[in-house]
């Protein structure tokens, strides 16, 4: 028996509802990410990225969620660049997640099938990623993003700092996928995840 739209949404907001929440059990205090006492500049190119490696490791949580605030900040900066992606993901969600796998897709009279509704889509996300300006946006504040998380895990001495086995083996700013969380950083990310399933059970 098929779940209803508003069932389906549900159930796939409450999973990434979950992810997120279980996430933020491995988020680290915010004051000891800033504390001053612990910045030394480093000896040599060979430990800055020793100390960016264990940074990684310890800090995960907390820089992936200062690149998500980079990239709010970027897109509320800039009002159509967000519109135009909303404007995308609801198209996803409404083809693969509200709208039942046994119902057919009719937009102004006509009647579309799986194949082709996904192709329409996928032409339409190729439109908006290479004709508007969202993806320099994107790519403009990911890259700033991601030099203060280099800058900060090279000039933070990790030596105060508790890494068991885990940490270590987890080691990478989204290692997460294998743990089976999800920050909340990774909106886009966590969105197609979330889409996933309903994307399956239409193709």
């Amino acid at each position: 028996m098929s779940l209803s739209p508003s069932s389906a949404l549900t159930e796939h907001l409450t999973r990434l509802s979950d992810a997120l929440r279980r996430s933020f059990t491995r988020r680290r205090p915010w004051l000891e990410l800033i504390d001053r006492s612990a910045f030394t500049r480093p000896d040599s190119l060979s430990d800055a990225i020793t100390r960016i490696r264990k940074n990684l490791s310890y800090f995960r949580i907390n820089y992936i969620s200062t690149l998500a605030l980079v990239l709010a900040v970027s897109l509320l900066s800039h009002p159509l660049s967000l519109l135009t992606l909303l404007s995308l993901l609801a198209a996803w969600i409404f083809v693969y997640i509200l709208r039942p796998a046994d119902q057919p897709l009719v937009v102004f009279s006509r009647t579309f099938t799986d194949r082709e509704a996904l192709w329409i889509l996928i032409g339409l996300t190729i439109f908006v990623v290479f004709v508007t300006n969202v993806v320099s946006l994107l790519m403009s504040a990911s890259l700033i993003g991601v030099g203060m998380v280099c800058v900060h895990g090279a000039f933070r001495d990790p030596e105060d700092l508790f890494l068991d086995d885990q940490d270590l083996a987890g080691n990478g700013l989204f290692s997460f996928v294998g743990g089976g969380s999800i920050p909340s950083s990774a909106l886009a990310a966590a969105a197609a995840a979330a889409a996933a399933p309903g994307l399956v059970s239409h193709v």
